[in-house]
């Protein structure tokens, strides 16, 4: 007896994804040691032209920065053939503000120099970032191509962006807890706060120490509002509505300020979505992302 086989028709629709893990993008010095790897993991469309690329910035209450995080929203970014690259960049207590910034922008100033050999149009590199990782990206996005914080360093390209998108990120450090419980706000106002240590630092270590309102004119520099500038990136942010980490607020300040600079921005809630839940990776709001950065792309 001969038996038929079954035959499966399949249209092509996406490309392969090449994954290239542990590409040290720049060293570091830390107060634990002088040249700490930063690194990146990439995924790279196999379509065989350069791609517009995107950076993701994880989250982690600045201290620490797992460049593993988020899976979902990089796949989905490459298979809709963006190349993704996910960065860890220093952290606190070790380090304080301005070091992550500054590794933001040169993991930017890396996958430039090197476009061709991960396929990447260089003129096209978007930034997104949650939580912690949302504050980095927009002040990346609002210093646009600004090196003030990379004294030194080779800067022999921009780190200038296309877009960006922040995730539930913190905008003025000072008032992270302003929609949250006075529990919350007591918290925030603590010298161990994370973002007050991220600022201050640590005694005898990395600063002075203190709570986040010690010390007003270091806030005012950490806070990426007061950057803002007509070539400030266009960026559109989210945030959940039931957020218990990061007041929504936080978002809002961001967007009423870039609005008022005339920067291109728009704003999303999400109704009962807490703080990196699973609301983040349902099929709306990876769309949204997604569409967002097609807006911009060439």
């Amino acid at each position: 007896m001969h038996y038929e086989s079954k035959i499966l028709n399949v249209k092509l629709r996406r490309a392969k994804i090449h994954y290239v893990p542990d590409v040290v993008y720049k060293q570091a010095p830390t107060f634990e040691k002088p040249n700490q790897l930063l690194q990146m993991d990439l995924l790279i469309p196999e379509t065989g032209k350069k791609m517009a690329a995107v950076i993701f910035i994880t989250g982690g209450g600045f201290i620490c920065s797992n460049r593993a995080r988020c899976p979902q929203l990089r796949l989905h970014l490459a298979e809709n053939n963006f190349v993704v690259a996910s960065i860890n960049y220093r952290t606190t207590p070790n380090n304080i503000f301005p070091a992550p910034i500054e590794d933001v922008k040169s993991a930017i100033r890396f996958l430039k120099a090197n476009a061709q050999k991960f396929s990447v149009d260089a003129e096209q590199i978007f930034l997104i970032g949650d939580s912690a990782g949302g504050y980095l990206t927009a002040f990346a996005a609002v210093t646009n191509g600004d090196e003030i914080f990379n004294v030194g360093e080779n800067l022999d390209r921009s780190s200038k962006i296309v877009a960006a998108v922040d995730l539930y990120g913190v905008s003025d450090p000072a008032r992270i807890s302003d929609d949250l419980s006075e529990e919350a706000k007591a918290l925030n106002n603590m010298p161990g706060a994370v973002e007050a240590m991220f600022i201050n630092g640590v005694p005898n270590f990395t600063g002075t120490g203190g709570g986040i309102s010690a010390y007003p004119e270091k806030v005012a520099k950490a806070n990426p509002l007061n950057y803002i500038t007509k070539n400030s990136a266009p960026m559109l942010l989210m945030h959940g509505t039931a957020d218990s980490i990061v007041s929504p607020s936080q978002s809002d300040i961001l967007f009423q300020a870039l609005k008022n600079a005339g920067v291109e921005a728009e704003r999303w809630l999400i109704p009962n979505a807490e703080h990196s839940d699973d609301y983040w990776v349902q099929d709306e709001v990876l769309n949204l992302i997604t569409e967002y950065f097609n807006r911009y792309r060439k």
